[in-house]
This record gives C-alpha cells, sequence and structure tokens, in this order.
C-alpha cells in the first residue's frame, strides 16, 4: 500500500472508531432515566453506566499510551478494537445492571487501547491534518449521538444503542486490516520492557480515582450521601496526587517530570478541569429533567441537549481562526468562560415551563461558552511545553478533561438527590422541592465558573509577568 493510501486509511479508520466511540458516549446520557426504569435502580446509581466508562477510560489512557510507545501501537489498536466490540455486545445483552456496568468495564478498556495512540500513527507534517479530521468525526458523533440515543430509546430499546455498535466496529476493523498489519512482537521483549514500568504508580494512581467515585458503592455509617461523596472524592483525589509525586520520583516514570513541574501547565489543565466539571452538571441532569419532569420523549429530549454540539460546531472553526493568533488566546477563554457563567444561571433558573425558547438559551449559551474555552485553552495549554513533550502533554491535558468530565457527573447527581432524601426517581410530583435542588446545583456550577474565570486570568498575568 502506498504511504498516500495508507495514511488515508489510518485516518479514515480511526476517524471512524473514534465516531463509533463519541457516538455511543453520547448516546449513554438520554438512555439513562429508561436504563434506570428497566433494572429499577436509582437515577444516581444509573449515572454509574457513564461513570464507569470514564473511570476506566482515565485510569488506562496513559498506560496503553506507554504500550503502544513501548511495544507496538498496531497492537494495541488492533487488540482494543476488539475489545471495544466484545464489552459492546456483553452491555447490549446484560441481564442485569451490574452486567451492564461489567460491559461498559470492558468497552472502555477497548476504547482507551483505540484512541491512547490515535494521534502516533501519523507524521509531524501529516499529524495536524489528521487530527483535524479526526475531530470533526468526533464532533459529529457528539451531535448525533444525544437525537440517535433518543430516538433508539424510543422506537427499540437502550440495548441497540450498545448492539448496533457491534457490527459497524466489525467492519471498521475488518476495514483497517491492512492499515494496521499484526506486528511481530516477542513475549520476551514484553517481559523485558514491562519489568522497567512504574507498576507501583499505576496501582497508586488506579486507586486514587477508584476512591474518588465509590461513594455511591461504599457509604461510611453516620454520614449523609453528600458528607459520603465529598470525603471519598477529597480522599480519593489526595491518594491521585501521591501517585504523580510518586511517579515523578520513580525510575522510569509515566509521565516526564518536566510536565509534572511546570505549574503553568498545570493551571491551564486546570482550567480544563473547571470547565468540563461545569459542563458536565447540564449533560447529565438534563435528560431527567426534560425526560423525566418535562413531558418530553427521549427523542425530544435528545434533539433540545444536541443544540449544545451544534452550536459548538457551528462555532469551532471561527473560534479556531481567532486563536491562531496567540495573543487573543487569553481573551477568548476568558470570553468563553463569562458565557459558561451566564449558562449556568440560566440552568438555575429552570422551571415547570414546557417552552422551548425558555429551555434552549442556557444551552445555546453554554455551547457558545464550550466553543469559545475549549480551543483556544488546548492551544495555550500545548504551547507551554517543548515539541518534544507534545505526546504526554496531549495525554494529561485529556487526562484532566476526562476527571473533569467524571466528578462533574458524580458531584451533581450525588449532591442533587442529597437534598432529596428517598427520592430514587424525579418526577413532575416533586413540583418545587426538585426545582430548588436543581437549582442550588447548578449554584455551584456558577460558582465553580468563576472560579475558572479567576484562574484564567491569573494565568494570563503570570504569563504577561514572566514576558
Amino acid at each position: 500500500m502506498a504511504d498516500g493510501q495508507k495514511t488515508q486509511s489510518i485516518t479514515a479508520s480511526l476517524g471512524a472508531f473514534s465516531f463509533v466511540t463519541a457516538l455511543s458516549g453520547a448516546s449513554v446520557t438520554l438512555a439513562l432515566p429508561r436504563m434506570a426504569q428497566a433494572f429499577d435502580v436509582s437515577a444516581t446509581l444509573s449515572t454509574q453506566v457513564v461513570q464507569v466508562g470514564l473511570i476506566t477510560t482515565v485510569i488506562f489512557l496513559v498506560m496503553f499510551g506507554h504500550a503502544g510507545d513501548v511495544f507496538s501501537k498496531n497492537a494495541v489498536y488492533r487488540a482494543g478494537g476488539w475489545v471495544f466490540i466484545i464489552g459492546s455486545l456483553l452491555t447490549g445483552l446484560a441481564p442485569s445492571f451490574m452486567g451492564v456496568l461489567v460491559g461498559r468495564f470492558i468497552q472502555a478498556i477497548g476504547s482507551a487501547m483505540v484512541m491512547a495512540n490515535a494521534n502516533e500513527h501519523f507524521s509531524d507534517k501529516e499529524r495536524s491534518k489528521a487530527l483535524a479530521y479526526n475531530s470533526m468525526f468526533i464532533s459529529v458523533g457528539s451531535i448525533s449521538g444525544p437525537a440517535v440515543g433518543g430516538l433508539i430509546t424510543s422506537i427499540l430499546s437502550w440495548r441497540w444503542i450498545f448492539l448496533l455498535n457491534v457490527p459497524v466496529a466489525i467492519l471498521i476493523m475488518v476495514w483497517a486490516k491492512n492499515a494496521f498489519p499484526r506486528p511481530k512482537v516477542s513475549l520476551a521483549a514484553i517481559r523485558e520492557q514491562a519489568s522497567r514500568v512504574n507498576w507501583v504508580g499505576q496501582v497508586i494512581f488506579s486507586i486514587g480515582i477508584v476512591l474518588m467515585f465509590s461513594s455511591s458503592w461504599i457509604k461510611i455509617p453516620g454520614l449523609d450521601q453528600f458528607t459520603n461523596l465529598m470525603v471519598f472524592l477529597i480522599g480519593g483525589g489526595i491518594v491521585t496526587a501521591l501517585s504523580f509525586l510518586q511517579d515523578d520520583f520513580a525510575p522510569s516514570p509515566w509521565i516526564d517530570p518536566q510536565v509534572l513541574r511546570n505549574v503553568t501547565f498545570l493551571t491551564s489543565t486546570s482550567v480544563l478541569f473547571l470547565a468540563m466539571f461545569v459542563n458536565s452538571f447540564s449533560n447529565i441532569l438534563l435528560p431527567f429533567y426534560l425526560q423525566d419532569y418535562l413531558p418530553f420523549s427521549p427523542g425530544q429530549s435528545g434533539l433540545i441537549v444536541a443544540v449544545q454540539s451544534v452550536v459548538m460546531l457551528m462555532l469551532s472553526p471561527f473560534v479556531g481562526r481567532l486563536a491562531a493568533n496567540p495573543a487573543r488566546r487569553p481573551r477568548l477563554v476568558t470570553i468563553g468562560l463569562i458565557m459558561l457563567l451566564v449558562s449556568q444561571i440560566g440552568y438555575a433558573f429552570y422551571g415547570g415551563q414546557v417552552e422551548l425558547g425558555y429551555i434552549l438559551w442556557p444551552i445555546i449559551v453554554n455551547g457558545i461558552g464550550m466553543a469559545f474555552t475549549l480551543t483556544p485553552n488546548n492551544s495555550i495549554t500545548m504551547g507551554l511545553v517543548s515539541p518534544k513533550l507534545a505526546g504526554v502533554a496531549g495525554s494529561m491535558n485529556s487526562l484532566f478533561r476526562t476527571i473533569g468530565m467524571a466528578v462533574g457527573i458524580s458531584f451533581a447527581t450525588n449532591f442533587l438527590y442529597a437534598q432529596l432524601p428517598g427520592v430514587k426517581h424525579i418526577t413532575r410530583g416533586l413540583g418545587a422541592t426538585y426545582l430548588h435542588a436543581s437549582r442550588v446545583v447548578f449554584y455551584v456550577a456558577v460558582f465553580a465558573s468563576l472560579v475558572a474565570l479567576i484562574v484564567n486570568v491569573w494565568r494570563t498575568a503570570a504569563s504577561k509577568s514572566v514576558m
């Protein structure tokens, strides 16, 4: 296969897989209310379907990226594709809620294996163009996900959100067979390289991440739901931070010490963490508000939620051109965070009115805010490290992004239901009690947006003082 054809084939197969994973991830959120009813679990517990996928990705993303560098990117990709297929099949056929979580765990391992090495199959000259195409596939998947998920749930069943992944992913793997030939890796080489890895750091990191999100499964006697959540979030966060400290002094670290000791870089990833933390509040709570409190069907609520992604897709090229000028990037992020803050105020004052204009304006403003925040902030972040560290810096950026989403989902759902003791499902009958609880949750999102804005202003001032 000619180099040009091979590059196109790799780009297309990675893009197609990115589309499938993005579509599946965006579809799941819309199906949560129906899954909670099907397995008779609380709405809080049903969010573990999303959480397990995010947590598993966080734990294994850096590890599989390192494995691709050490052993073979092709081997990791090929194995990951089939693991994703098996996980999707098990999730779709799961007879119990625990079976769904096991399937999602396996599915997320496969997804992490595929995407951990997505950036490394291209030369420096080809990478920017390839990543642009890949971002387009992800955007299309994210945009169509809520609508497709709502439609599938309305017409068929939530199970088909996962089962449809199977034939599509098999076709992609067969198509990509020539682009990713089977590598020859000896068992002796694998053992030799594996012996050098900082497994202690990986174990500590995994324990920390799991602890952060264990409050749904482990209840400490004498603590209410919210206090229990905070104990695990803070305790797990401390253990996770210790894993980075241990890795910094390890003989063979997962993350280059130059990245971990770059305070400005970590500040920029903190802005991303806070933005994703805030954005996840509406992503996880809106489907329950629209389907259970208001009379919208899954298909209708999917179209409403998809508006944010449509706005982001429309604005991203424009913002990308503006962000090409480094001097504009801090101002663009500031605009984005202000819009994000305003949108959270809008969500906080949602009521019982079934008026599309009233419902849509915060969603539209939220999309504008995220479009103006993400691309410029990512450009600022990657510009703070040397090109030779771009790979590990990109992994860290993805790590903070995913952790922000996972923490936001866990916090929003647990905090909401901590104010609604004894409530398993949102209903119209809860009336003002539910609306007040939701309002308090989004007040926290307003505060977090304000903190992100302050951190961004501080980062900008610090950068100017260095110059």
